[in-house]
C-alpha cells in the first residue's frame, strides 16, 4: 500500500511489480530503506554545511592521543589500532560502491585513520623518549654533566638537570636536583661537569585522584629521578663549548632582578627570558586567582606581540629604502624579519613547548599574511595544532595546550559569528562611538575566553577566577603596549648606560599590574573552587565547545546541550568524605555542613595540604583532626564516627586512623579493627586487623596509590584507576573494593 501511495504521489515512477510489492513488505527491505534515508540525511547535512573539515582532522588526531592515554595496557592499544584499521576496511567495502554518499565515506575513512594515527604517534613517542624511573630512593654522590639550570631566587634555590648514571646498574639517566642558593657559593654553567651529593627519589605520582601527575610529565621529559642536594655542587670542569645564548639568557634574568627588586624583577625576567623563579608565591597566586597567570608564561600573547612589533617596524623601515621597496614585496620581507625575531625570542626564552607551539602558530600566521591569505582562521589553527601534536603528542593532556588553543579557538569562533560581523560592519560614526564599540568587543572577547577556559581550570586546578575578563581588559594592553616595549628599550639602552628611565617605566607598569592582580583576587567571590571534576563532565564541556566553535549555522547550538549537562554535573559535585595520600601519611576528612577540612598532620607539608584542599574543593586553613570534638585521639591512633546520608538512610561509619608507627599490641589492634568500618595506616598492618569494609594500609596503598572515599555512595576512587600499565606507573595487581557490610552499629573503637 505504501508503495502504491508513493507511485500515486510520483506518477513518473514505474509502478512496482507484484514481486517487488511483496518483497518490499519484508522487514529487511524496509530496514535497508530506513538506513538509506538516514545516510541520505547525513549526507545532505555534510554537503550543505559550511563547516571547514580540516579542524575536525585535528580533533580526530587529538582523540587518538587521548584514547591512548585512557587505555590501560599495550594489548588494549594494539587492539584499538587493529579495530580502527578493520573498521576502515569495512567502511570501504560497505560504502565504497555507494557513489551517492561521498561525504560520509570521506568523513568515516579519514576520521578513523587520523584517530589511529594520533594513537600510534603518542605510542611511538612514549617508547622513544620515556625514561624508566629509578626503583627506589637513592642517597649518594653523582657525577655528570649539567644540561640545564632553572633559577628560582624567590625560593632561594636553583634546579640543575644533570646527565649521570644510576649507581648500581650503570644506566644513563637524567635527574633534576634542587640546590640551596644559601649554601652554594657558585653555580655551574650548562655544559659543566660536576660532582654532587644528593638524595634522589622516583618522580612522584599523583598524591590523590585528580592531582597533578608529575610522574607522567617526567616520563616524557626524560627525567628518571628528582631530589635535593645534600652538599654544594663541586665543579670538576667547565663547559666544553661556549654557550652564548644561555649566557645571554642568564645575563638578562640577572639584570632584570637587579634593576627591579622583588617580584617586579621576577615578572620582568619571565617576560624577557621565560624564567619565573624570581616571582614570589604570594604574587604568583594572586596572578592565578585574577586570571592573569597566562602573562607569566611565554605563550601566544608574548610571541605574537614580539613578532607583530618586529613585522610592523620592519615594514616601516624597509619602506624607507626605495631600492628594496621597488624590487620586492615588502610584506614578504617584513614577514621574514618577524619570523627571525620570533624564532630568536623562542630560543632565548628556553624553547619550552608552549613557546614553540606559539611560535609555530605565529609563523603560520605570518606565512598567511605574506601570501595574502586570511591571517587568523580555523584552518591555520588546525595546522598549528597538528604540528604541535605530531611533535609533542603528550602536550594534549596538559592545561597549557588546552588553554592556549581553547582561547584562540574562542576568539576565531567569536569573530566569525554573524552578530560580530554585523557589529563591525562599516558605518558612519565618530571616533568615540567606534572606540566604545571596540572596547565592548574587547570585554565580550574576554568573557568568552573566560567561559572557554573555566572548565579547563576546574579540571586541572580545581579553581578558577571569576573576574579574569575584567582584569585582562587592562592587564593585556598594559603588558603588550607598555611593559614589554619598556623592557626591550631598557635592555637596548643599557648597552650605552641610558636604560634607567625605561627601567623606571617598566617597574611602574609592573607595580600597577601586580596591584591589579592583588585587588581583583581579593574581591569577594573572585575565586571559585570545586572538588575534583570527573573525566566525563570534562569531555561534555570539550565536546560541546568544539561543536559550538567548529560548526556553523543553527546546528552549532546543539553544542549547548552537552555544555548545559556539564554545568549541571558541576553543580552536583560533592567533595569526597575521606582523602588518603599514596603513602598513607596524610589523611583529610571533610566535615559535613561546615566547609572545613580536618587533617591528620598539619603544618609540615604545604604541598600535601594544598593537594588535600584542592581535591576537597576547600579554601582557607585546615584544622587538626585531633582537635575535632568528634574524634578521640591518642598518640598512636585517632578513632572517629562519621555520619553521612539522609534520613532514613543515614549511616554511621567508624574510622580508625594510625598517627604513629609504634607497634600496637596485636590483640588490642585486632579488636579495634573489628569494631571499625575503615582502618587507615601508613604502615603494613597485621592480617589479624580485619575491619568491616576497608583496610587502607601500606600494602593496599602500594597497589592503589592515593584514594578518595565517598561514604554516601560507598565508593572508592584510586590513582591507579587512571594510570593503567603505562611506563610511568608501577605495574601492580588492580584493587577491587568489596561492598561494605552493614554499618548500623555506632560503637566506636577504643
Amino acid at each position: 500500500m505504501h508503495d502504491m501511495a508513493s507511485h500515486a504521489a510520483h506518477p513518473s515512477l514505474p509502478p512496482p511489480s507484484g514481486e517487488q510489492s511483496a518483497a518490499l513488505q519484508h522487514r529487511q527491505w524496509n530496514s535497508a530503506r530506513l538506513l538509506s534515508r538516514g545516510l541520505a540525511a547525513i549526507e545532505r547535512f555534510l554537503a550543505s554545511s559550511r563547516t571547514e573539515r580540516s579542524p575536525w582532522l585535528a580533533v580526530a588526531f587529538g582523540t587518538g592521543i587521548v584514547t591512548w592515554f585512557a587505555l590501560p595496557t599495550w594489548w588494549h592499544w594494539a587492539a584499538a589500532l587493529s579495530t580502527m584499521l578493520a573498521l576502515c576496511a569495512v567502511i570501504a567495502l560497505l560504502i565504497s560502491r555507494r557513489s551517492e554518499v561521498p561525504y560520509i565515506r570521506q568523513t568515516l575513512l579519514f576520521g578513523v585513520l587520523v584517530i589511529a594515527a594520533g594513537g600510534l604517534t603518542v605510542w611511538v613517542r612514549s617508547e622513544l623518549v620515556g625514561a624508566q624511573p629509578i626503583d627506589r630512593p637513592l642517597v649518594g654522590t653523582f657525577a655528570g654533566q649539567v644540561i640545564a639550570i632553572e633559577y628560582q631566587p624567590a625560593l632561594a634555590r636553583s634546579r640543575l638537570v644533570l646527565a649521570t648514571r644510576e649507581p648500581v646498574s650503570g644506566r644513563a639517566i637524567r635527574v633534576r636536583i634542587n640546590v640551596d642558593l644559601v649554601e652554594a657559593d657558585a653555580l655551574p654553567e650548562p655544559g659543566s661537569v660536576v660532582r654532587i651529593r644528593a638524595r634522589l627519589m622516583p618522580p612522584a605520582p599523583p598524591m590523590l585522584p585528580g592531582s597533578y601527575d608529575f610522574a607522567r610529565t617526567a616520563w616524557f621529559s626524560g627525567l628518571a629521578a628528582t631530589g635535593s642536594a645534600l652538599d654544594p655542587p663541586e665543579i670538576i670542569s667547565g663547559p666544553t663549548s661556549h654557550r652564548s645564548l644561555a649566557n645571554l639568557r642568564a645575563w638578562l634574568s640577572a639584570t632584570a632582578l637587579d634593576r627591579l627588586p622583588d617580584s617586579r624583577g621576577g615578572v620582568a625576567a619571565a617576560l624577557l627570558t621565560g624564567d619565573r623563579g624570581g616571582i614570589s608565591e604570594v604574587d604568583a597566586q594572586a596572578m592565578r586567582d585574577a586570571g592573569l597567570a597566562h602573562l607569566l608564561s611565554i605563550s601566544g600573547l608574548h610571541v605574537s606581540a614580539v613578532i607583530a612589533a618586529a613585522y610592523l617596524i620592519a615594514l616601516r623601515v624597509f619602506a624607507l629604502w626605495p631600492w628594496l621597496a621597488l624590487r620586492t614585496r615588502l610584506p614578504v620581507v617584513a614577514a621574514a624579519a618577524g619570523a627571525g625575531v620570533g624564532i630568536g625570542y623562542t630560543l632565548l626564552t628556553g624553547s619550552e613547548v608552549p613557546t614553540v607551539r606559539s611560535c609555530i602558530a605565529a609563523l603560520l600566521v605570518l606565512a598567511a599574511v605574506a601570501l595574502g591569505r586570511e591571517a587568523l582562521s580555523l584552518r591555520m589553527l588546525a595546522v598549528a595544532a597538528l604540528a604541535v601534536m605530531a611533535l609533542w603528542p603528550e602536550a594534549v593532556m596538559g592545561p597549557s595546550f588546552q588553554m592556549s588553543f581553547a582561547a584562540v579557538l574562542a576568539i576565531i569562533a567569536l569573530s566569525n559569528s554573524e552578530p560580530v560581523k554585523r557589529w563591525f560592519a562599516p558605518r558612519e560614526e565618530g571616533w568615540t562611538a567606534r572606540g566604545l564599540r571596540h572596547l565592548a568587543m574587547l570585554l565580550l572577547t574576554g568573557i568568552v575566553i573566560e567561559l572557554a577556559l573555566m572548565p579547563i581550570g576546574f579540571y586541572h586546578f580545581h579553581r578558577a577566577g571569576v573576574y579574569g575578563a575584567l582584569a585582562n581588559v587592562v592587564a593585556i594592553p598594559l603588558t603588550t603596549i607598555v611593559v614589554m616595549p619598556a623592557l626591550a628599550l631598557a635592555v637596548a639602552f643599557d648597552t650605552i648606560g641610558a636604560g634607567a628611565p625605561f627601567w623606571w617605566l617598566a617597574g611602574a607598569a609592573l607595580d600597577l599590574l601586580l596591584a591589579i592582580a592583588h585587588w581583583v583576587s581579593s574581591r569577594p567571590g573572585s575565586v571559585t573552587v570545586l572538588p575534583v571534576m570527573g573525566g566525563g563532565s570534562f569531555l561534555l564541556f570539550v565536546g560541546g565547545g568544539l561543536w559550538l566553535a567548529l560548526t556553523s549555522g543553527h546546528t552549532r547550538l546543539v553544542g549547548l546541550v552537552p555544555a548545559v549537562i556539564g554545568v549541571v554535573s558541576l553543580m552536583m559535585l560533592r567533595p569526597p568524605d575521606i582523602l588518603v595520600s599514596g603513602d598513607g601519611h596524610h589523611v583529610g576528612v571533610v566535615e559535613e555542613g561546615e566547609n572545613r577540612l580536618l587533617v591528620l598532620r598539619d603544618g609540615k607539608s604545604s604541598y600535601a595540604s594544598d593537594n588535600l584542599r584542592e581535591i576537597a574543593g576547600m579554601v582557607g586553613a585546615t584544622s587538626a583532626l585531633a582537635e575535632w570534638p568528634g574524634a578521640q585521639c591518642s598518640e598512636d591512633f585517632c578513632a572517629l564516627v562519621i555520619e553521612r546520608g539522609k534520613e532514613p538512610y543515614r549511616k554511621r561509619w567508624n574510622v580508625l586512623i594510625a598517627r604513629s608507627r609504634q607497634i600496637a599490641p596485636e590483640r588490642a589492634l585486632a579488636a579495634a579493627c573489628a569494631l571499625s568500618d575503615i582502618v587507615i595506616a601508613d604502615r603494613r598492618l597485621p592480617s589479624s586487623c580485619k575491619p568491616r569494609w576497608l583496610k587502607a594500609d601500606r600494602r593496599l596503598l602500594d597497589q592503589t596509590g592515593g584514594i578518595t572515599i565517598n561514604l554516601t555512595a560507598a565508593t572508592i576512587d584510586t590513582v591507579a584507576e587512571g594510570q593503567g600499565q603505562h611506563g610511568w606507573w608501577r605495574t601492580v595487581q588492580p584493587f577491587q573494593p568489596r561492598p561494605p557490610v552493614s554499618t548500623a552499629t555506632s560503637t566506636p573503637p577504643s
